[in-house]
């Protein structure tokens, strides 16, 4: 989801890669309309409610050891 790009990076809307994504006003106008509408959050709530830990993949890369 290119929104969590943004997100997890903290890139500016204009630096989402065009070839692959499309114009970035075209992608931050869907997220202006699904914020006001409450269909973010709503797919964060269904996310969050059942996590599947069938497929999580952990390496080293993403942990840190002490």
């Amino acid at each position: 989801m290119i929104i969590l790009w943004i997100a997890c990076i903290g890139a500016a809307w204009r630096d989402l890669p065009e070839y692959r994504y499309g114009s970035w006003k075209t992608i931050y106008t869907r997220f202006c309309n699904w914020r006001e509408n409450g269909l973010l959050i709503a797919i964060f709530q269904v996310l969050q409610v059942e996590p599947d830990f069938e497929n999580i993949s952990i390496d080293s890369t993403s942990m840190k050891a002490h």
